[in-house]
């Protein structure tokens, strides 16, 4: 079986949005990358409901990059969701956020993320992080399904 190589990205920051594309398109050229702009845009995307009514499900990222201050539901209700429903509760997740917060790093791990790294704010730093995230999570990591 083929991996699929993808990512999606949740993150309402366009900047944000737009650097990260940039890094990882350069880190792993081959992959993909969706994109939510909220929480809720987010289960949409991993459920195919909503504005991602028809997409096909069976096609799912490989880890899913989690901000955590999001409009409409937060990463820690995203992230809630992911890991009591069957079809997403093995999807990696790694929270990508600028918090410092040591109570958003302990309420992430309790809720099951796999990882949190702070955003750094430099495209060379974010770079060096892309590379390492792509080359950990899409190509080292070895998926639940085998995949």
């Amino acid at each position: 079986m083929t991996r699929n190589h993808g990512i999606l990205l949740v993150d309402d920051n366009k900047s944000d949005v737009e650097l990260a594309r940039r890094a990882f398109q350069r880190a792993h050229p081959t992959g993909w990358i969706a994109v939510a702009r909220d929480g809720e845009e987010a289960l949409d995307y991993l459920f195919a409901t909503g504005a991602h009514t028809g997409r096909d499900s069976t096609i799912v990222p490989e880890v899913v990059l989690l901000d955590l201050k999001l409009p409409k539901l937060d990463g820690h209700q995203v992230l809630r969701r992911m890991r009591a429903d069957e079809r997403t509760k093995r999807i990696p997740v790694v929270v990508l956020s600028s918090s410092a917060e040591r109570q958003d790093v302990l309420t992430s791990y309790e809720l099951g993320a796999n990882s949190f790294v702070r955003k750094p704010v430099d495209f060379t730093d974010f770079l060096d992080l892309a590379r390492l995230l792509a080359a950990y999570w899409l190509v080292a990591n070895e998926p639940v399904d085998g995949g």
